[in-house]
């Protein structure tokens, strides 16, 4: 007779949440004598997927959307049952806050670089002296090989400091929140160094790389998925394939200590509890895995992975409290802006479906590297900011129907320059001080939804495949 295996996953997070139902799918496809047992130490499940439903409206506490070109997240979906679910974005232009105008991103923006010039050359986005800048990309030569540099001074050597500041920064800051200075570009957008080493310049390697497309998918078209019900949808659909004879899950449990044994782990739970473990799947962050391996150095060789705090305003407002009618999906504002606010959705444009007829719905994010004290504010201090902001740049006047404040302390890690040299280190002290403790989520390899998923497919791979090798 076999003996049963115990697997238990530590957050219960989207990461978690992957993890345990895959290894659950794998567990009866292949019947598996293992159980799962995965343990939050919130009162909920799902991480920062949160949706809340208020007077007609669906706002999405944290992210509200995934990409469609990374496919774990809709293959994940499509999985669990919710295909019709899915929606696509509306399109429109996205802006720029620069100075005190929105410029409406140049046509031929790939991240940010072009891959047309005429509209970068005519957009009064850029002075005459950053428009010559950044045409010196097309004879640029490319930097030496280097195993990491930081997202800022790649981006820098190519075209200076106003494309940088005034549209890339603000895009891709958008997606870590961190700052440009330090982040790594090999842990964050490695595609770009493999462009600049195949082709010198940027400009050419874009325009190269967007003309190998088809002329009909070269069009503008929606490039994310949300889910119609709100994305915490997939988060209770999740749970509930759950097989409570393969997953056991516990909420409000924290996992103090974990100990390795002769065999397996004893997890030393703060109710008091111990559970034996042959496997260990850690989707926290990097502090608290730091925390239940406290006895082991490497753990504090991989360093204390900085995180950015941030926080978000929803506000809904009658559809005549937007003086002006703007085509579009939203803005984000230049690095050296004096507001505040760092990005505006305009949520009842983007995604129509969460907003009532006549209504609006925009979301605003505050809180950036050097202004992280703005999440510890109140909720009428952060609205109070956001409105200010909005009267000088959109000319909104009136107050909000209602709002919906969220902060996320410590909850965007930043990924800084030697991560992925970090990040391998650590793989093989797991795999030699600790076999069988594997990590994933937004601390490793990538921060958003689909990366989240991606690497829970992947640990349940290396879950089963370790736990096969220990049979042999």
């Amino acid at each position: 007779m076999m003996t049963t295996k115990e697997i238990v996953i530590v957050g219960g997070g989207i990461t978690g949440l992957t993890t345990a139902y895959y290894l659950q799918e794998a567990i009866k496809d292949n019947q598996l004598p293992y159980k799962v047992t995965l343990i939050e130490a919130s009162d909920k499940l799902g991480g920062k997927i949160e949706t809340v439903k208020k007077q007609g409206f669906t706002i999405e506490r944290g992210p509200d959307s995934f990409l469609i070109r990374k496919e774990a997240a809709a293959r994940l979906a499509r999985r669990i049952g919710l295909e019709d679910q899915l929606v696509k974005n509306n399109t429109g232009k996205s802006f720029v806050l620069v100075g005190e105008s929105l410029h409406e991103i140049p046509k031929g923006s790939f991240m940010g670089i072009p891959t047309k010039l005429s509209p970068f050359m005519l957009s009064k986005m850029f002075s005459l002296k950053g428009k010559l800048r950044m045409l010196r990309d097309l004879s640029i030569s490319k930097k030496e090989a280097q195993s990491d540099q930081s997202v800022g001074e790649f981006f820098r050597y190519h075209f200076g400091n106003e494309l940088l500041e005034h549209l890339i920064e603000p895009l891709l800051s958008g997606i870590y929140a961190g700052d440009i200075d330090q982040l790594s570009l090999m842990a964050t957008f490695p595609q770009f160094y493999q462009m600049e080493q195949e082709y010198s310049s940027l400009i050419k390697a874009s325009r190269q790389t967007m003309g190998q497309k088809d002329k009909k998918t070269a069009k503008k078209s929606s490039k994310f998925y949300s889910l119609k019900d709100g994305l915490e949808s997939l988060v209770t659909q999740v749970k509930n394939q759950f097989d409570s004879s393969i997953v056991q899950v516990l909420t409000t449990t924290k996992v103090n200590h974990i100990e390795k044994k002769p065999v397996g782990y004893h997890l030393l739970l703060d109710n008091g509890e111990v559970l034996t473990a042959d496997s260990v799947a850690l989707t926290t962050s990097v502090k608290q895995a730091q925390r239940m391996f406290s006895q082991y150095d490497f753990w504090e060789q991989f360093g204390e992975m900085k995180a950015t705090s941030v926080a978000n305003v929803a506000m809904a407002f009658d559809q005549a409290a937007i003086p002006t009618d703007i085509d579009g999906t939203g803005f984000v504002v230049s690095r050296n802006s004096d507001y505040r606010i760092t990005a505006c959705t305009w949520t009842h444009k983007k995604w129509p479906t969460t907003t009532p007829e006549n209504k609006a719905l925009l979301r605003c994010y505050v809180g950036k590297p050097g202004d992280e004290e703005v999440v510890n504010l109140t909720d009428e201090e952060i609205v109070a900011i956001a409105l200010k902001d909005l009267e000088k740049i959109m000319g909104i006047t009136a107050k909000p129907d209602f709002h919906v404040v969220t902060r996320w302390r410590d909850s965007m890690p930043q990924y800084t320059v030697g991560h992925l040299e970090r990040l391998e280190t650590l793989s093989h002290d797991l795999d030699d001080q600790l076999p069988g403790v594997f990590v994933a989520g937004n601390s490793y390899r990538g921060i958003g939804l689909p990366d989240c998923i991606r690497q829970g497919e992947q640990v349940v791979d290396q879950i089963i495949t370790f736990l096969d090798d220990e049979k042999r």
